[in-house]
């Protein structure tokens, strides 16, 4: 088995409009797509509104709660995981929407390109100025929601005060890096392992053929993996074959047995019992309501546990 090439190494785009480049809703609870480890080439805003749960951002999990403001780079590779009832606002935005005002204030954006120097991922619950900062983000989504007219420039002119009050109040000379957090080149590793993950999830993969893809012993890839992403490889896999099935069902005629082959599952039997499992229902009672909305799979990682060094079947 060979290595993964350095073309993959691209982020995620993110698409935006070119007069109005950000995307803001709440979510509720964690879709797959969270949980997937990815980075992207925009830079993200994250208030817990309600809830429990934690990210992983460069192999380093972050708890967070209720009040919590996340902030997220272009370079970090992260997913989250939900504990119990989380509503969060995600803000995404182009940071080139902000470049005219770089260069008159060249550290408008500093709480992101110093992300890990200066300033932290969650910011300091305890900072008497973070109401102020929750206020500008409600402030944001209730002018984007209402979409009255000249609303755009209310959005960016609240957005550059959020900025300038991260910069001023949140900046720290000392911020304490984490032990035992994992390295940028074994990062880069796992998410081309990832990637080759999701682009042949139906491939009988092994944990020695995986770890071969890093160039690692399958002990310490495993361990890598699990740090960087929150869970084993394998349960990893099945996550991802667990949401291809479960957009089948809601998408095609094809018969469940033929969804459990089509994904990876080498008998149906095994295939109902892991849907089951995860989803908390039955293949055939997903395809009956023409009313499910989005992914149940919530979380693997706190449901499961696999069995090292075998494929998953």
């Amino acid at each position: 088995m060979t290595g993964l090439g350095i073309e993959d190494k691209a982020k995620e785009k993110v698409v935006f409009s070119r007069e109005y480049p950000i995307h803001l809703s709440d979510t509720i609870g964690v879709t797959t797509q969270y949980q997937r480890l990815h980075s992207h080439d925009a830079l993200e805003i994250n208030m817990i509104k309600a809830g429990t749960g934690y990210y992983i951002i460069n192999g380093v999990t972050y708890d967070f709660q209720p009040g919590d403001i996340v902030l997220i780079d272009s370079a970090a590779l992260h997913c989250a995981y939900e504990r119990e009832g989380l509503v969060m606002q995600v803000i995404t935005f182009d940071a080139a929407w902000f470049i005219g005002n770089q260069r008159s204030d060249p550290d408008v954006l500093s709480a992101f390109k110093e992300m890990g120097v200066y300033f932290t991922h969650i910011l300091d619950r305890n900072n008497p100025h973070l109401p102020a900062l929750r206020e500008l983000l409600l402030n944001i989504q209730e002018e984007h929601v209402a979409a009255r007219p000249s609303y755009i420039s209310v959005v960016y002119a609240y957005m550059l005060q959020f900025f300038v009050q991260v910069n001023r109040y949140f900046r720290q000379e000392n911020v304490q890096q984490h032990t035992g957090s994992v390295s940028h080149a074994q990062l880069e590793k796992m998410r081309l392992v990832i990637r080759e993950m999701e682009n042949r999830y139906a491939h009988s993969w092994t944990l020695e053929e995986l770890a071969s893809l890093a160039y690692l012993s399958p002990s310490r890839f495993s361990d890598i993996f699990r740090r960087t992403v929150g869970v084993s490889p394998l349960m990893y896999l099945i996550q991802i074959r667990l949401e291809h099935a479960y957009h089948l069902l809601e998408t095609s005629d094809l018969k469940i047995v033929d969804i459990a082959m089509e994904c990876g599952f080498r008998t149906l039997s095994n295939f109902n019992r892991l849907f089951k499992r995860h989803i908390g229902t039955e293949p055939r009672h997903i395809r009956s309501k023409a009313n499910v909305c989005g992914s149940k799979i919530v979380p693997v990682y706190d449901r499961f546990s696999g069995v090292e060094g075998r494929s998953p079947e």
